[in-house]
């Protein structure tokens, strides 16, 4: 009988651990995005592969003024929300007239008024620009900001391809740049 007993108070223990729902973290404010280039490279049906990843986490506006003010100008931005913007290169890229090898950097930038500097930096793996290290940067390039005539409520990427390479275009805002990659 004491068997019984041990064995009935053990099924209701087990019973009791395997009925708790699990919870699952709230959807982020700032939902992660992916970017392949070309795009859609890992949906089509032959055998072509990407070239360029990017891992991004992508503010909302909600109203707010954007660069200059939430994002301050000069200062070092990890070009999107949460854990530092992630790029891949599956194969060697040029950048801003450097070569870069095949790999996974970060992505930051310091936004002015007129001009930014996009920075693809060693470190990986952070959360935010808070322990961006200089010493790691593999490439700095200035480009124009663009204006754009309406506004982009989420922080957005695309590629646009451009002679034997593409052009990443980040879009924020009222705000835009573009960083050309050549292959």
């Amino acid at each position: 009988m004491k068997s019984f007993h041990l064995f009935l108070i053990l099924a209701l223990m087990a019973s009791a651990v395997s009925a708790q729902e699990v919870k699952f973290p709230k959807v982020d404010s700032s939902p992660a995005d992916v970017l392949y280039y070309p795009l859609n490279a890992v949906k089509v049906k032959d055998d072509s592969k990407p070239q360029i990843k990017v891992i991004y986490s992508r503010p909302a506006k909600k109203g707010r003024d954007i660069f200059g003010a939430l994002e301050p100008f000069g200062k070092v931005w990890r070009v999107g929300a949460n854990e530092s913007t992630e790029i891949r290169f599956f194969n060697a890229v040029t950048i801003g007239g450097k070569k870069i090898e095949a790999g996974t950097y970060s992505l930051f930038a310091v936004p002015n008024a007129d001009k930014w500097e996009i920075i693809i930096n060693k470190q990986t793996d952070r959360w935010g620009a808070y322990t961006y290290d200089k010493a790691k940067d593999v490439v700095r390039v200035e480009v124009p900001v663009k204006a754009l005539g309406e506004v982009v409520e989420n922080l957005s990427m695309t590629f646009v391809p451009k002679g034997k390479g593409a052009d990443l275009v980040i879009g924020w805002d009222k705000t835009s740049v573009e960083l050309p990659i050549s292959f």
